[in-house]
Formats: C-alpha cells, structure tokens, sequence
C-alpha cells in the first residue's frame, strides 16, 4: 500500500474502503469487518450513509489498533453552519465511537459551509480531526473556497473514473496542494467498466480485470481511491493493484475513454440541489 501526505503533514492511504449505500448495519459491519481483514486501513463512511454506528462497531471488533486505521467521514448539509460542524462532529464521534476523525469532510458545498469550515478548524486544532477537506468542490467553488479560508483543504473527494477524468480540476487541486479522492472510482457500473475493451485488453497484459486498472490509473495520477464492495473476495482483487504500474502509453488510452462530464448527477440541477437539502439525516 502506498500513502499520501496531506498538506499538514498526516499521511493516508491511497486506497481505502466506501460504504456508501451499504445502509444494512449487519451487512455494513460485516463488510468493514472483511475490508479490514483484507488489508484495508482507510474506511470512508459519511453521516448521509446512515452508517457511522456499523463501522464503529466494526472499528471496535475489528482487532488493529485505532492508531493503524483512518477513518474519514463527512458533515450533511442540514449541518452547514458554524455550531451544527461542532454539533454533528460530535454527534459522528459517539456513533463511531471514536475519540477523533482523521478525516472529517464537508459533503457538499451548500448551505453556511464556510461557517462550518470555521468550526472544523477549531475542532482541528483541538484534536478532535486530524484533517480537514471537503467533497463536491468543482473547480470554480475550490478556488474561491482556497482563496478564502485560512487553512486550504486537505482533500477533495470529487467523482473521477476513466469517464470523467476532470484533469482541469486536478490540476487546480495541485495548484492549492489538495489531494483528489475518487468518489464511484468504477463510474457506479457505467459504460460497462467491468468488461470494458480497452481496460480488459490492457488488464490482460498484467493478469488483472478492467476494475483492477480503473483503480490502478487513478492511483499513477495521485488520486486516492475509494471502492466498495460487500463481497471479500472483490474487496481482495479490488486492494491488489499494488504490483504493477501501467506504462505511459495505457495512460493515454485511458485518457481517450473520457466523456467530459458526469452521467452519475448535475450537482447544478436545481431539483438535485433541493432535494440534498430535504435529506435530513437525524431529527
């Protein structure tokens, strides 16, 4: 496993493990509990999940010492403001059952979330996160957002897969030395990225399936990944790409596979934007 080091110096592991829509909190559990087992050291998990009890309580069973794990999760919008961060990091560290997050996210950029950024850098100072970043940033919000804020974030979890590359949006996290984690690094099923021609064809070449390369080109380019999987031995193959490296010209191919936007969601679609709004993730 290869790390990154964020720009206050905590390193994380390039790849770790998402329970995103993993709702079941004995299959959740249970999957953490696997992810661990396989090698995983970063779980990512948010309180939109509905999640945070699950993987604490698989945190807790699971054996490695808390100072070996990394464990980030993820402010909901109802709590974009300066007392609900400080009320919903502390509503996340009971249900975790952690005394700190490593990394703690703003979910989207909505609501009074330079208000909360303002309390997750007390909290940060105060120990309770290790690490601040934000998710769903795109390029135009970062850079005001890095133009603005006195401690720059330390990632942003974007969507990235050979799909939507977003290369202008790397670059400018480069720019602000934030690091890019990938979100739905397997473009959720699309364009058939399981069996895809191109990434079969080159994952032939290494003994590795086209999931194994999507992962693998994403991490040559810096990005954190974050797959999910409820079945061990996908967990396994998922964390295996650490034993080859893909040449410059599979890169380029990857890189013609791009189609320039999302076919996931349009964060700029009012009726999208409304309906995070209305997701209430506790009373």
């Amino acid at each position: 496993m290869e790390y990154i080091t964020f720009n206050n110096g905590v390193k994380m592991p390039l790849e770790g493990f998402g329970v995103f829509q993993v709702p079941d909190p004995t299959v959740c559990e249970r999957a953490v509990l696997d992810a661990v087992a396989c090698g995983y050291r970063l779980i990512d998990t948010a309180a939109a999940y509905g999640n945070e009890e699950a993987v604490g309580r698989a945190i807790a069973k699971c054996g490695v010492p808390r100072e070996e794990l990394f464990l980030t999760t993820k402010l909901w919008v109802q709590d974009a403001s300066y007392e609900g961060a400080k009320a919903a990091v502390q509503t996340s560290l009971r249900k975790l059952g952690l005394d700190y997050i490593d990394l703690y996210l703003i979910h989207q950029p909505m609501g009074d979330y330079y208000g909360a950024w303002r309390a997750m850098e007390e909290l940060c100072e105060a120990g309770k996160l290790r690490a601040i970043g934000v998710s769903n940033f795109y390029p135009h919000v970062l850079c005001d957002f890095c133009e603005t804020v006195a401690v720059k974030p330390a990632v942003n979890q974007v969507e990235l897969h050979p799909f939507f590359q977003q290369e202008n949006a790397l670059a400018l996290m480069k720019e602000y030395g934030v690091v890019p984690e990938a979100w739905g690094p397997f473009a959720e099923g699309n364009h058939g990225i399981f069996t895809h021609p191109v990434l079969t064809a080159i994952g032939q070449k290494y003994g590795k399936t086209a999931a194994q390369v999507a992962l693998r080109w994403n991490v040559q380019r810096g990005v954190a990944v974050i797959p999910k999987s409820v079945h061990k031995e996908r967990m396994e193959q998922n964390l295996n790409i650490w034993d080859f490296s893909l040449s410059d010209g599979e890169m380029a191919q990857i890189t013609e596979l791009d189609v320039g936007h999302s076919e996931i969601v349009d964060h700029s679609a009012p009726d999208f934007v409304k309906r995070l709004h209305s997701l209430k993730v506790h009373d």
